[in-house]
């Protein structure tokens, strides 16, 4: 008579419960919105028309061939390459950590934000050549932010995210 294995005995993978599924998932939500903001704002405006939404706050088609802040914007041509290849080395040495750090809810957190949006950014470059900024933000139209979009936001949210982290952690 065979015996059968009781459900105690089916061996099964060592998992400590912790996931990059859901990080994973946060990344690609980060770059859904990105992308669908910046194709929605390329079909409703032209190259540089604004729209002033409020005293301090504009939406203004525009491109960066640069990183941010337009560093190395006016170069010609080779710096999309470089910030394409920054940006896939970054997301992928971030799944590294992401998978290794699964259970640090705030570092993970952070991470997921800054890699959705350094994705959303290399999209951009891989497809147009630059990226597509439109959220302008300004003080009496004599001082401009330089402009940004969904994906430079969720950088800059996850770079600060990471700090809080880091603070908490060094308080421990």
């Amino acid at each position: 008579m065979a015996s059968k294995k009781s459900p105690k005995s089916v061996s099964r993978p060592h998992s400590s419960g912790n996931s990059l599924i859901p990080w994973l998932g946060l990344a690609t939500i980060v770059i859904l919105l990105d992308q669908v903001s910046k194709i929605t704002i390329t079909k409703l405006f032209a190259y540089g028309e604004t729209l002033a939404v409020t005293g301090f706050f504009n939406l203004m088609l525009v491109y960066n061939k640069g990183a941010a802040f337009s560093f190395l914007a006016a170069e010609s041509g080779w710096q999309r390459y470089l910030f394409t290849a920054i940006g896939l080395i970054a997301a992928a040495y971030i799944t590294f950590l992401l998978k290794r750090h699964s259970s640090q809810k705030l570092f993970c957190w952070a991470l997921s934000l800054i890699m959705g949006g350094a994705l959303g950014n290399v999209i951009d470059r891989l497809l147009y050549g630059h990226v597509i900024d439109f959220l302008d933000f300004h003080y009496q139209e004599l001082y401009h932010f330089p402009a940004f979009n969904i994906a430079d936001s969720a950088i800059t949210i996850g770079a600060a995210l990471f700090i809080l982290d880091e603070l908490r952690r060094v308080r421990k």
